[in-house]
């Protein structure tokens, strides 16, 4: 085991892979670098550097550049999964969505639907996510429940190297398509990961911190948000589980419902919009299945309901934070 970086997780992830099943291949805008314009072979390894040393060890028949359309290039890695490859292919941003709406959720979404079961689509679609980096309202939001919304995908949202890695595994394995969102501000975290091959369920959430008096459900970077508010709590004599569902669909109730029953009280943290998120989804699945179990109403921690600022101090005080965390649990607590 070593000690990698989120970005060196999910590198090592699509080279293991790669290396299994002839099968995978990788499609994408800046993924090698150099195409077609005589420039420096693997210059940029895809917008985050992800990519980058593969096209010398797999090859550009394996490693794509492809024209700046994510319309095109997300057709193309559908099709080729409807042939019988594995593609994992690159949204720059999630933001970009707009651009190849029809071909992730009228196609692959509804591809194993439309043939009545008879067939799959091993897709992948790794993306970026996220606010931090003063990239303004286009490029910084956080779009997992817009992919969650349509029936058919799969939606991922590791918060650690370890988690990253095998459940990328997991994704490139899956016969169905999935969407792999990863946090810009995550990339340069650094734990320990095994050097081998491993796969990680989905559906299985991850306990972060335990604790009876509060439940805390928190979602890619906000897991780390949430759990330095669970160690301030703590020293205060309020202990939290903290819970990382790690997979938005499927998502793993069963653990959610155990430590609500045990705790009675829910605060949800999520760095998607108030409206129609992530956290209203998780508090209306808890407000309808555990009602009663319920000893104070379901606090939400979410950005404000506007675009995402550039400007750095308002972006700051955009994202929820550890502060905002405590408050609200402090409030179910009735403190």
């Amino acid at each position: 085991m070593s000690v990698k970086s989120y970005r060196g997780a999910i590198r090592e992830a699509l080279e293991q892979e790669m290396q299994r099943d002839a099968d995978v291949i990788l499609i994408g805008e800046d993924l090698a670098g150099g195409a077609g314009g005589g420039g420096e072979d693997d210059a940029w390894g895809g917008p985050m550097a992800v990519t980058k040393g593969l096209v010398g060890k797999f090859g550009r028949r394996r490693v794509l550049d492809t024209p700046v359309s994510e319309a095109a290039f997300m057709g193309a890695a559908i099709g080729a999964a409807a042939a019988g490859l594995r593609p994992v292919a690159e949204l720059m941003f999630c933001d970009f969505i707009g651009v190849c709406c029809d071909q992730i959720i009228n196609q692959a979404a509804k591809y194993r639907y439309t043939f009545g079961g008879q067939d799959t689509l091993p897709l992948t679609i790794r993306t970026t996510m996220g606010a931090g980096q003063q990239l303004g309202s286009q490029h910084s939001q956080v779009l997992y429940p817009l992919f969650a919304y349509f029936a058919g995908l799969k939606v991922v949202a590791p918060a650690t190297p370890y988690d990253a890695k095998g459940l990328l595994a997991t994704a490139i394995r899956d016969n169905d398509p999935v969407v792999f969102c990863e946090h810009r501000l995550l990339y340069r975290m650094r734990d320990e990961v095994p050097d081998d091959t491993y796969t990680i369920p989905f559906g299985e959430a991850r306990i972060v911190e335990e604790g009876s008096d509060v439940t805390i459900v928190a979602l890619s970077r906000m897991v780390h948000v949430a759990a330095e508010a669970a160690r301030t709590l703590r020293a205060q004599g309020i202990d939290c589980d903290v819970i990382d569902p790690r997979t938005i669909v499927p998502l793993d109730t069963d653990t959610l419902f155990d430590s609500v029953e045990a705790s009675g009280r829910l605060v949800i943290v999520d760095e998607a919009g108030p409206r129609c998120g992530t956290a209203s989804d998780i508090a209306a699945i808890v407000a309808e299945e555990m009602f009663t179990a319920l000893r104070a109403p379901i606090r939400r921690v979410t950005p404000p309901y506007v675009p995402v600022p550039a400007a750095p101090n308002l972006e700051a005080l955009y994202v929820p934070d550890a502060h905002r965390v405590i408050a609200a649990v402090h409030d179910v607590m009735g403190r």
